[in-house]
């Protein structure tokens, strides 16, 4: 692999490291009933399939991270056609959260469109 393609690699694995819980809080926020960590992987993967947001092995521990944190919340029940799955539900800290970061990531895309865009007074 040449220096370009390997830069590239490191710079998305760095953002999707930052933005996956933004991603998820905002995945079940809109969930209409709990979802599981597979149904979660499928669903970011099915919106754009040229972009790996995150790896599904990768979607676990920020799970279990927002949940620890107050912002998720799960259960697990019983599959007839494998192991039980864990369902993951947003709480309503959660929500405030989302609300937050969507604030912040508002006020982050727009300062570095700006930069990127060349419309910044340096």
């Amino acid at each position: 692999m040449n220096l370009i393609s390997e830069t590239n690699k490191k710079f998305q694995k760095e953002l999707n490291s930052g933005t996956s819980s933004l991603v998820l809080l905002g995945v079940l926020d809109r969930a209409k009933e709990p979802m599981y960590g597979y149904q979660i992987a499928k669903l970011i993967e099915a919106h754009d399939k040229s972009v790996q947001m995150m790896k599904q092995g990768a979607l676990y521990p920020v799970l279990r991270s927002l949940e620890n944190s107050g912002l998720l919340e799960s259960h697990v029940d019983p599959s007839v056609s494998g192991p039980p799955r864990r369902y993951y539900r947003i709480t309503k800290s959660g929500h405030d959260t989302l609300k937050a970061w969507t604030q912040i990531w508002d006020q982050t895309k727009a300062f570095v469109d700006t930069i990127l865009e060349g419309n910044e007074n340096v």
